[in-house]
């Protein structure tokens, strides 16, 4: 067998399936994505020099939203990106004609218009960007208390509650849906796309959606703190309800109920527990997210610019940014604005810190961080397996300890189910992963050539393997192409502060910093300063900081186009 290594232990392969290629997932960057061919042209030294309005370091989604929306208002948009591949936690690969994904595989809320879809389905739709989306409704879990598939759009959560914790608990989630249909209501009234960080919110959004506002009386208020005290107004107190509560605010923002701002649940409610609702599979993955995104932008004189990795961002003389310094060579001038979409703590690293605000500097350093991934992508024989195989299980091992304890919460995604497209023929892709549970502490200083590395990467992912074993008992013997993904990895390819998935801000103890800055001239987007660690929320960072850069009148004629 042809074994390639590169910083990294060993793989696992089926040993009837010797002659293919076993690489590890950091070898990624090696791999071939379709990306539009003006991307393609990695310019390097002096050569990537030039003056534009708008800088935007980063291509993750927050990224690309904000420089494709600042691109469709006008602006000169250069969006630069470390990585070979676009697309920052969304980006995607292949190998041996498997079509791996490094993040994100639920979506929601593209297909729809005005305001039945949500901040992403808005830039899709203000940037022109179609996208083949498939519909579907279901995924499986399992749980301590059993196996079930679930359904949104038809609630049959009664049905299961009936089952595993009786007519009490029934009575229960009953009073719950009761207590959140006015507050998901109300979380759709205004639109994220709507704010902005500077006194035109009081046009955009206030004044725009005033009488809504005044219909919904209290209720929008009672967003903004922790889902966790809805639930107790409500009187929920099954402990199945809480922990299923717990389960979905855990994959919404990285915390539980109690940590999660209500706001984010009642916006899930009302995009999933509303009569007819679906999910959407974008044909292609990820990556065909991300490429029209990055179509969107060049379609408004937008330029993305790959392999190209800010070093620093460049201060005037009077402590203003006004453009970027790229590794290996190259000065970007901004004339308007630089805006990282780099995590709160990956964008400190990028100025001086002399010249900070020292404050400032000090409290965006000491944003709690959540933990960490383990990541298993699997390349697999589908010979003989039930054709109605779900695209998502979530395996949750036990309560104990609540959904952030370490290594219990396994996500499981096989897009290929969806689109047989992403996998050979009578092949299935798969990414399973531990969502923000896995502590950066057991890795820091690791080689990642070192037999210490390769051994606690073989023990750190047996939890991946034994939870997909519940979906597919037969996987090991199956699998024909394994990489394994560990913080190290997140950290080196996501450039991730730690690896880390995202702030661990907790509703009521403290607030997103949105996108503005004391640096003059200095903006920010992404999971760091929008509540929410999905692809809406980072969808909507984007939005709001590139609208806070417009005029009130075009900020207010994109709403209207896009019908919200």
């Amino acid at each position: 067998m042809l074994r390639k290594q590169i910083g990294c232990g060993p793989t696992r392969t089926n040993p009837r399936t010797r002659s293919n290629l076993v690489v590890n997932i950091q070898s990624q960057a090696r791999g071939t994505v379709a990306v539009p061919s003006s991307t393609r042209l990695q310019l390097t030294g002096d050569a990537r020099s030039h003056e534009t309005d708008v800088v935007v370091i980063g291509s993750g989604i927050g990224g690309l939203c904000c420089g494709g929306l600042l691109a469709k208002y006008g602006y000169k948009v250069t969006v630069c990106e470390s990585h070979s591949i676009p697309g920052g936690a969304a980006h995607s690969w292949m190998r041996d004609g498997f079509h791996f994904e490094s993040g994100p595989s639920l979506y929601s809320g593209m297909a729809g218009r005005g305001k039945e879809a949500n901040p992403l389905g808005h830039v899709l739709t203000a940037l022109g960007v179609e996208l083949d989306l498939i519909r579907y409704n279901t995924w499986n879990v399992v749980v301590p208390e059993g196996t079930f598939l679930t359904r949104i759009g038809n609630d049959n959560f009664y049905e299961v509650l009936n089952k595993i914790r009786g007519p009490e608990a029934v009575a229960e989630w009953a009073r719950l849906q009761e207590a959140m249909r006015p507050l998901a209501k109300a979380a759709a009234l205004m639109p994220p796309t709507a704010f902005r960080y500077d006194p035109g919110v009081l046009v955009t959004a206030i004044a725009r959606y005033l009488p809504a506002l005044i219909q919904s009386g209290g209720d929008a208020a009672r967003l903004s703190g922790p889902f966790s005290t809805i639930m107790d107004s409500a009187d929920i107190r099954d402990p199945f309800i809480r922990n299923w509560m717990d389960l979905l605010s855990f994959l919404l923002s990285g915390l539980p109920a109690d940590g999660t701002i209500a706001a984010e649940v009642a916006y899930m409610f009302n995009e999933w527990y509303r009569p007819d609702c679906y999910l959407e599979f974008p044909r292609g993955g990820s990556q065909a997210l991300v490429q029209g995104l990055v179509e969107g932008l060049e379609r408004h004189g937008g330029r993305l610019m790959l392999s190209s990795h800010v070093e620093r961002v460049n201060l005037d003389n009077k402590g203003a940014a006004n453009g970027v310094s790229l590794r290996g060579g190259g000065t970007i001038k901004a004339r308007k604005a630089v805006i990282s979409n780099a995590s709160v703590w990956d964008t400190l690293k990028l100025l001086p810190a002399d010249r900070l605000p020292e404050q400032w500097r000090r409290s965006r350093q000491e944003i709690p961080a959540c933990p960490s991934f383990m990541h298993l992508h699997i390349g697999f024989d589908a010979t003989g397996l039930d054709p109605s195989l779900e695209l998502h299980h979530i395996v949750v091992n036990t309560w104990t300890g609540g959904v952030t304890a370490p290594q219990n919460v396994v996500l499981i995604s096989i897009p290929s189910v969806m689109d047989p497209a992403m996998a050979p023929p009578g092949k299935h892709c798969l990414h399973a992963y531990l969502p923000a549970t896995e502590p950066y502490e057991l890795w820091k200083g690791l080689d990642r050539r070192s037999p210490e590395y390769a051994a606690l990467k073989e023990e750190r992912s047996q939890v991946l393997w034994a939870g997909i074993e519940k979906v597919i008992p037969d996987i090991r013997k199956r699998a024909e192409l394994v990489m394994v993904g560990t913080p190290l990895t997140h950290e080196r390819f996501l450039r991730r502060h730690r690896g880390s998935y995202g702030p661990a801000i907790a509703a009521g103890k403290g607030f997103f910093p949105g996108p503005t800055t004391p640096v003059p001239g200095l903006y920010c987007c992404g999971d760091s300063t929008f509540p929410g660690i999905g692809l809406p929320a980072v969808a909507a960072s984007g939005a709001i900081c590139a609208n806070t850069l417009v005029p009130v009148w075009d900020h207010w004629k994109l709403l209207d186009e896009i019908s919200v």
